[in-house]
């Protein structure tokens, strides 16, 4: 899509008007910074502010009654995702029975410290309530468009961008094997695109997936269905790259593939991040990612999966920029650096980040389900 196409697109429209909208609250509040400022910013959300983009955390409503947590978040990020709250399982526990109370309470508090909030996720293969697992062909398919139309027409017009379809591929670039695929065929990814395109036309619609960190056959086959989304008209504005790492992991195609996906007239956004490891090693894989993000300018920002070691779940790889007592770590001091970079630097420039080789965690060879 080209770029002046891009402008003339009505969604695209009304979402420049609700970005202008959020900037407007944010300079008004005095939480927004422009690039060019005197000083380098002490918080991860001024410093990620200063060159446009968000730095946001999932988090979950039961703790935010913990003051350190809350305090954390509210200092450090400017933008949440429900860990599991806004899921087919927590948000529709019996067809047609919608409960948001959860999900409710998270915009209900980015909203009042200025935050954006990404919506996560309208349909996966993983955390559907019982009552999907039973359902076949057109009734499979009904169920998941009413639940995309009951979830994200509740909160229309207060989330960024939704994370449509979560984790929908394999390893080799095929569609994952799913209740969803084999009921529903190829068309069902599409479907959910247009169904939460109606629903809430001001969202950004995402696909979202791990394991895509670089240039290789899973991110190939989406980059293939994106391609095709948008020379066909299906309504695609971003890709969401989950970023679950180690501090070995290999980053040297990452830039170039965040590249390569914003260059088809998509935004990109890390959605998951997460460093499993210690010290220099973790600082470097953190300080690597940001750098990729600031390096492409549709990158629109990155969230990291939690805010404190003491509750990711993997929690044993101590993973997250803050130790289970909420002190800032290495990693943290390497990424607020990166980003205060930008903010003094200017736009970055295509650059190779590169480490010595790539090896998934166990938790990514068993297959497991993630988020």
């Amino acid at each position: 899509m080209t770029r002046a196409a891009e402008q003339g697109h009505p969604r695209r429209r009304i979402r420049t008007a609700v970005a202008a909208l959020t900037s407007a609250a944010l300079a008004a509040t005095g939480m927004l910074a422009f690039a060019g400022s005197a000083h380098a910013a002490d918080t991860l959300r001024g410093a990620a502010e200063q060159s446009g983009r968000y730095y946001g955390a999932a988090i979950g409503p039961q703790l935010l009654g913990e003051a350190d947590y809350t305090s954390t978040l509210n200092a450090e990020f400017n933008s949440v995702v429900a860990e599991n709250a806004m899921k087919w399982d927590a948000t529709e526990p019996n067809r047609g029975q919608f409960t948001f109370g959860g999900g409710d309470q998270i915009v209900a508090h980015a909203q009042s410290q200025g935050m954006e909030v990404r919506g996560h996720t309208l349909v996966w293969h993983a955390q559907q309530p019982g009552w999907v697992q039973g359902l076949g062909g057109d009734d499979l398919r009904r169920a998941m468009l009413d639940h995309i139309d009951g979830v994200a027409g509740h909160y229309a017009g207060q989330i960024s961008s939704w994370d449509v379809v979560n984790e929908a591929f394999e390893w080799d670039g095929s569609r994952r094997q799913s209740n969803l695929q084999q009921q529903l065929g190829d068309g069902w990814i599409e479907e959910a695109f247009r169904a939460a395109d109606a629903a809430d036309p001001a969202a950004k619609l995402c696909y979202n997936d791990f394991s895509t960190d670089g240039i290789n056959a899973k991110s190939d086959g989406i980059y293939r269905m994106v391609e095709d989304f948008l020379a066909r008209g299906v309504p695609i504005d971003c890709v969401g790259f989950q970023s679950h790492l180690g501090q070995d992991s290999d980053l040297s195609t990452y830039q170039q593939n965040l590249q390569r996906f914003a260059d088809l007239g998509v935004d990109v956004e890390i959605t998951e991040l997460d460093v499993g490891g210690s010290g220099a090693a973790q600082a470097n894989v953190y300080r690597g990612v940001t750098e990729a993000c600031l390096a492409v300018s549709r990158c629109t920002g990155i969230t990291v999966w939690g805010i404190t070691d003491k509750y990711s779940w993997r929690g044993d790889e101590s993973p997250l920029l803050f130790d289970a007592n909420y002190q800032k770590k290495e990693a943290y001091y390497a990424v607020l650096e990166a980003l205060n970079g930008a903010a003094a630097e200017g736009p970055g420039q295509d650059g190779d980040l590169s480490a010595t080789s790539y090896h998934p965690a166990s938790w990514r060879e068993s297959g497991q389900a993630v988020s």
